[in-house]
């Protein structure tokens, strides 16, 4: 746990709120007699802490900037990838306790798993040294180095930008679909496909739908511009 905490820069009084968030539910499942608690409500805190202190980050750094762009970005910044990408900064899977089953099964360099870590210890800080402590963190590890193309508003949103394209001209007909899926429940891939009217013109996959459904947009728009 100190080895942890000189890379966050941070040290906890309670050391509880450190132990819960690297605490997997597979874990807690098989150590019930124990009382542990998984770390997945420090992840649903962490979640907020974090968008609210991405928002102000950005309105206070971003004056001139309307909220469709600030909203962009904060999805850019607090996305399951960059999430993962501090994890992987931190080290933080080899500090994760896990059930046997999702040891065995690479746990511990599995996206979902360490995103969602990242912002359970977000919520430990929080729990522990308030509101500053939260945010003087969450800017030391990932809003303070963020590369520069994820800063910048000019990070599309695909799907608007190819709607915008097609409807140049008149009566073009753009409609997304799931074609597939794939992976367990905890860490599902989707896959999608854009049609333009009735035809497929890209094809795209990510962890969540929408995620998938850009990729597609991505796709298409590379092969039309």
């Amino acid at each position: 746990m100190e080895a942890l905490e000189q890379k966050i820069g941070y040290t906890f009084e309670n050391k509880g709120y450190l132990a819960q968030a690297l605490c997997h539910s597979s874990y807690a499942n098989e150590h019930r007699g124990a009382g542990l608690q998984s770390n997945e409500r420090l992840e649903f805190l962490g979640d907020s802490v974090l968008g609210f202190v991405t928002a102000e980050f950005l309105f206070q750094g971003n004056p001139d900037l309307p909220e469709g762009d600030l909203t962009r970005i904060r999805a850019a910044l607090v996305c399951e990838q960059s999430l993962h990408e501090v994890a992987q900064k931190l080290e933080l899977g080899t500090h994760l306790c896990l059930g046997r089953g999702e040891e065995a099964g690479g746990g511990r360099t599995r996206i979902s798993i360490l995103a969602d870590a990242v912002e359970a210890v977000f919520a430990a800080v929080y729990l522990d040294g308030g509101r500053q402590a939260a945010s003087d963190l969450i800017h030391r590890v990932l809003l303070d180095v963020a590369p520069k193309e994820t800063m910048q508003a000019k990070r599309r949103d695909y799907k608007t930008a190819l709607q915008e394209l097609v409807q140049r001209q008149a009566d073009q007909v753009l409609t997304y679909q799931m074609v597939g899926e794939d992976g367990p429940d905890h860490d599902k891939t989707f896959h999608a496909e854009v049609l333009l009217n009735d035809a497929v013109v890209g094809n795209g996959c990510g962890h969540s739908k929408k995620e998938a459904e850009q990729m597609a947009a991505k796709a298409a728009l590379s092969d039309m511009e």
